[in-house]
């Protein structure tokens, strides 16, 4: 018999399935997905207007910077300064001195992009005598529109004093050089990680099914939720007080396109088993979704409530990201469960050509590479599990040449932008802390004893201390001032100095004095970060454990399957730590790379597991546990590795940015799926399974089977109630 002519199975198809893939639901489905694209995509073009990029949108509400930059603006605007460097080193020629005063009354007469020319400050030269350098320093406005207009601020600022020429040294640098060149970086940061995103799919499609047709409905579904996503996080961030900045917006591509391919891929794979044991489309397509479609939601809630962990952390930009992958995934899941299968009914079978699934023709799989290795695995699983394990041990020693201590500006970059090379031009010939200055606040009456105890502060520029110009005396009882570090600001010794002020100014009695700036500001997102890494982390690992516990019934399964996960990561972050000291010379990484690698590798990793486990879990009701585990990899090899490479591929495309931070997380999360994909699931947890046998269902009934497939009972029966 058939299993068309099986009523009982055929009927498991019907219900929620035909919904989407019915002979008339298929074409509602596709309507109301033109509808709501139609409706959509303007607004998803918008995303980029509604990101907040500033610095209190990235720190935490309750940090001493943000109060501290919040009570600013009731003293002046908030700005950062373009600080403008002269350099020769054989001394300022009477010409450059000149220059100088001359592009000095330019700037002051700027009013464009936030310029608050009036208030340049300069120039200061480097000495009274012989001058070699100079500093100008340019404000500009920080509202809510700065991060959009400093780089063409910094542009306006750079017109006026020309270029290096004629052996003068020009550059600009300091807070708003800095920002200008990040902006930059930002800047087309969607289209550029489309664009890369989308080629990279092509590409693995086209090689994994073999088809020109059929890649291009995945790539469809995928680029309609991509925008169906970007348009509910705009109407979040401009209507829902929603936190999105670059690096959620940038993110959001990567897993859309990543997680929905994944999708597609299983579906398909599932979509063509069917085909040759159905000759309606429909009724192959129903039973493809009843059949794959659990692992594919479990996947897909899998990675939106880790996702949404990281709404506990304390880092506003951290917290703002969960909410928008959440989002994201969630829409790429909606989209493959619906759109994507209505298109395949739509198309017919020819849209695989010309590899077309006949009725009747042989399952590949079952004598494929996957297969062989699923029997070769079977003969010594023990040894092979041990071994890999060990390897995988070996590798997380690379975690002692992990540096997430933080990345200074002058290597935040993949290049050297002009504000870097004017910071090392600066530092030559100014103290290193000079146009990035602490910001401090205190009561008007204790003001003085404030003033000489950050003096007297070791690492303070004694005599920098002053009021900025264009700012209020006095507000609401409080006074501010600046002062000068001698180390660069986003050093670790600016960060220690940052520490001494504020023991000693929150020492001084009724003072209610505040220490902020940019390396408060730095300091504040270190400690929040290393909060974030403690509490987020095994959050995101009971979450995975509950649902992979509610999807597989058992409770042995799912800690073997946290274990071989939780050392995949740490093999990924030990081999990447070496590869980033050793071949890509980069000198650190951020503080919240840990946190944001575990949880992708963890959220996204732990997808293939299920698609794996969950076959071989309905392969076990049928067959036994040991031989459910070589034909539930045998049935899922090809395809899991298709969606490693996908995803890994996605997320290697943030390396087109030319930023340290993305490129070490798309280096990291693409190593660890891969190391998931060849590894932790083909060898690691199939050789354990195989090993532990039926009791890695324990508590479940299956943990109970007799060798054949059954648990004392009838093996339809097992089929309903296990499988």
């Amino acid at each position: 018999m058939t299993e068309t002519q099986d009523p009982r199975k055929a009927s498991q198809g019907k219900g929620v399935a035909h919904l989407v893939c019915g002979r008339r639901a298929k074409w509602l489905v596709l309507a109301l997905w033109l509808v709501v694209l139609f409706l959509m995509a303007p607004f998803a073009q918008k995303l980029a207007d509604a990101q907040d990029n500033d610095a209190a949108s990235w720190l935490p509400g309750s940090a001493e910077s943000t109060q501290v930059l919040q009570t600013s603006e009731g003293f002046r605007p908030e700005q950062i300064p373009a600080v403008v460097v002269y350099a020769r080193g054989s001394g300022l020629t009477a010409a450059d001195r000149a220059k100088i005063e001359e592009d000095v009354r330019q700037f002051k007469e700027l009013r464009v992009h936030g310029i608050r020319g009036a208030e340049t400050r300069g120039p200061v030269y480097d000495r009274a005598a012989d001058p070699r350098a100079a500093q100008v320093l340019v404000p500009i406005t920080m509202d809510e529109e700065g991060w959009d207009r400093i780089a063409p601020a910094v542009d306006s600022i750079r017109d006026d004093s020309g270029e290096s020429a004629g052996g003068l040294a020009v550059h600009i640098t300091g807070p708003g050089g800095t920002s200008a060149d990040f902006s930059e970086a930002f800047e087309g940061i969607d289209s550029t990680l489309l664009f890369a995103a989308m080629g990279i799919v092509i590409v693995i499609l086209l090689f994994t099914y073999r088809s020109p047709t059929l890649l291009l409905v995945p790539v469809v579904s995928v680029i309609a939720a991509l925008f169906t996503a970007q348009a509910l996080i705009y109407f979040l961030a401009e209507y829902g007080g929603l936190t999105v900045n670059g690096q959620s917006a940038g993110i959001l591509t990567v897993l859309v396109f990543g997680a929905g391919t994944d999708y597609a891929l299983l579906l398909v794979a599932r979509y063509r088993e069917e085909l040759r044991r159905h000759e309606d489309r429909h009724e192959a397509m129903a039973l493809a979704l009843h059949r794959a479609g659990p692992a594919v939601i479990a996947s897909g809630a899998t990675v939106v409530l880790s996702m949404l962990v990281l709404l506990a952390a304390e880092m506003n930009s951290t917290s703002g990201l969960g909410p928008v992958a959440a989002i994201g995934v969630a829409v790429a899941l909606i989209a493959m469960m619906t759109l994507f299968p209505a298109l395949l009914v739509v198309f017919g079978r020819w849209i695989f050509w010309p590899a077309i699934p006949h009725l009747g023709t042989a399952d590949p799989t079952k004598s494929g590479f996957w297969a062989r290795t699923g029997r070769g695995i079977s003969g010594r699983p023990r040894m092979i599990w041990a071994i890999t394990a060990a390897v995988l041990a070996l590798c997380s020693l690379g975690l002692i040449q992990l540096r997430a201590e933080g990345i200074s500006n002058a290597d935040a970059f993949t290049g050297k932008p002009d504000s870097i090379v004017g910071q090392e031009v600066s530092e030559r010939y100014f103290p290193a802390g000079s146009g990035d200055p602490l910001v401090v606040i205190s009561s008007r009456a204790q003001a003085e004893e404030v003033r000489r105890t950050v003096a007297d502060t070791r690492g303070v520029v004694p005599d920098s201390l002053g009021l900025p110009p264009g700012t209020k005396p006095v507000y609401d009882g409080k006074v501010l001032f600046e002062a000068t570090m001698s180390d660069p600001a986003d050093s670790e010794a600016a960060k220690q100095t940052v520490e001494r002020v504020r023991d000693a100014v929150h020492a001084v009695p009724d003072a209610d004095a505040q220490v902020g700036g940019g390396t408060a500001a730095l300091l504040d997102a270190d400690k929040a970060t290393t909060h974030d890494n403690i509490l987020i982390i095994p959050l995101v690992l009971v979450v995975v454990l509950l649902i992979l516990g509610a999807l597989l019934r058992a409770l042995v399964a799912p800690l073997l399957l946290i274990g071989t996960v939780v050392l995949s990561f740490t093999a990924a972050l030990g081999i990447s730590a070496l590869a980033f000291r050793y071949v890509f010379d980069y000198a650190g990484e951020s503080t919240d790379f840990p946190l944001f690698v575990f949880v992708f590798l963890v959220a996204l990793g732990i997808d293939y597991n299920i698609f794996l486990t969950t076959r071989i879990r309905e392969e076990a009701a049928r067959e036994g546990t040991r031989p459910g585990v070589v034909t539930g990899l045998a049935a899922t090899g090809a395809v899991i590795t298709s969606a490693g490479l996908v995803l890994a591929g996605t997320f290697a495309a943030l390396g087109t940015l030319p930023m340290v931070a993305f490129a070490e997380i798309g280096f990291a999360v693409a190593l660890g799926v891969l190391l998931d994909t060849f590894v932790v699931r083909s060898v690691l947890v199939t050789a354990l399974f195989l090993d532990v046998g039926p009791k890695v269902w324990w508590p479940h009934r299956l943990s109970h089977e007799d060798g054949t497939g059954t648990a004392g009972e009838p093996t339809a029966k097992v089929t309903r109630q296990g499988g």
